[in-house]
Parts: structure tokens; sequence; C-alpha cells
């Protein structure tokens, strides 16, 4: 069983496990990763938080030391020969496996061709996003999203880019981070701005319907999802902690959202530091 670590502990840093309440109206529950260690973070919140960076940092994939992280955790040589790690996953509509050019194509075989969900996400505004459907609801929580719909179904993650492409004329695809950490954020009708939405891309649709199938793209009648988040109160400024410019960030822990701590002192994103090795106190 993982351990829970009262004193100070030393590892790399994953990113947060965010998992959900047994009751909806209750808040996400958080631990922090560092190496085999994992630090309930719920219980911690008014209490003093400190993190030290020792200045190593490991490659999440090979585990070779590494003076500088790429793709959130990866050494340079991983950077440039996974799949995990190529333009594609950002872009899933530039997808090449089939120009023969994908760097790991059983990986892409075992990763993109499997179903995709297109969503809706109120993080800190209306927004458009995909996932692999056994990441749900993870990739909203990662966002800190208080709520979301999903509303298609696809078979293929370059599909998920093709319809994605189309709803983003119509809609952002990004987080303002600072006004998700502000706690700025206004309830929407999902479902509404779904039937909006699926309107304005009926015609894109319809192509991508008629190229890859008519069973390609499905859409979902699907229940909204509401998140409740450990915060005890948000900053009124962002002010941001990076560990490559100060190796040691201290404070009272106010709140947990998305992948960022917040402290009296500023927030943090442990998701950027994957593969950082830190002492935990």
């Amino acid at each position: 069983m993982p351990r829970v670590i009262e004193a100070a502990t030393q590892g790399c840093l994953s990113k947060m496990a965010a998992t959900l309440p047994g009751r909806q109206e209750e808040q996400v529950v958080y631990h922090l990763r560092a190496g085999e260690h994992r630090i309930a973070l719920n219980e911690r919140l008014g209490e003093p938080l400190n993190l030290r960076w020792t200045g190593a940092i490991a490659c999440t994939h090979c585990g070779r030391a590494t003076k500088k992280s790429f793709a959130q955790g990866h050494c340079y040589p991983c950077f440039k020969r996974l799949a995990q790690c190529d333009t594609c996953i950002m872009k899933p509509e530039t997808c090449h496996y089939f120009q023969g050019t994908c760097r790991e194509p059983e990986w892409g075989e075992r990763h993109c061709f499997q179903p995709h969900i297109v969503y809706l996400a109120n993080s800190s505004g209306l927004k458009v996003g995909i996932t692999r459907k056994t990441q749900m609801p993870t990739r909203w929580l990662d966002q800190g999203a208080i709520q979301a719909l999903p509303i298609l179904e696809v078979d293929t993650r370059q599909q998920s880019g093709f319809v994605e492409m189309l709803f983003k004329e119509h809609v952002g695809d990004r987080t303002n981070w600072r006004a998700m950490l502000k706690g700025e954020v206004t309830e929407l009708d999902l479902k509404t701005e779904r039937d909006r939405l699926l309107a304005a891309t009926a015609n894109g649709l319809g192509q991508l319907r008629s190229e890859f199938g008519a069973d390609a793209i499905r859409e979902l009648d699907a229940s909204s999802s509401d998140f409740h988040y450990p915060v005890a109160s948000f900053p009124s400024k962002i002010v941001s902690h990076n560990f490559d410019k100060k190796p040691e960030v201290s404070g009272i822990l106010q709140g947990i959202k998305g992948q960022y701590l917040m402290l009296d002192t500023g927030v943090i994103n442990l998701r950027k530091f994957t593969g950082y090795e830190v002492s935990v106190a």
C-alpha cells in the first residue's frame, strides 16, 4: 500500500492524483506524489507546506538524469523519440500514422486508435476539449473544471481533432489559469451550449461522417458533472512559484485546484515540474 508520510520525504514529482469523492457535492480528493510516496493534501489545508527541489531531474520514461525537463518530465532523447511527445498529441488532426511516419506505431495503435470524447468544460469559461474515453473525469479535474459535459464520441484521436477544429471556430479551447485559480468562474448551462454548438457545426460534422462513416462520430446524451475543489480561500493576486528560479517553495496551503497548489505565498503548477526530485515537509 502507498505510504502517507507526515515527516519530510523525498522523491521525483508526478502529477497529483485527483479522485472524485463519494458524493458529488463533496470535494475532489488530492494526493501529492513524490517517488513512491503519496501525501494526502486535503487534510493539510491551513497548514504549512514546504517543497524543496534538490536540483535533480529524472526522465519519467527512462529514468536517466537530465539537466532540463521536456514535455513535462522527459529527457531530450525521449522527447525526440517517443510518440507521446510528438506534436500530433497536442494537435491530433495532424496525425501522420497513415503516412507511415508515426514514431511508435504500436504505441499509436494502443493510445490513438480507441474511443475519444469531445467535451465541453467550464474551468475559466466555456471551452471545448478532447480526451480518451478512459480519461474521464481525470482530464477535467486536471484542468480545474467546475463543470463538464461529454457531447460526442469518436473512434480515433485524429477524428477527435477534426471535430475539435470545427468547434474551435465557435468556442475557445484554452483555460485562463489565472481566472481559474482566482475562482472567477460562473456556472453555465452546458446542455444549452452543446445544442448551440452542435447546430453551428452540423454541416462540418456531416462531412466528417461522410468521410469516416455515419457511426464514427456519435452524439451523446450525457449528464453534466459538477466538481468542487478543496479551497479555503482563493488568491486575489496570482504570484507563481518556479523551482528553476527558486528551489524552495513554502507557505500555508490555502487550496488545491487542477494541478496547482495555492499557498499564501503564491501558486505552483506541480505538473510543470514532473520529474523534479523534491523534499516535501
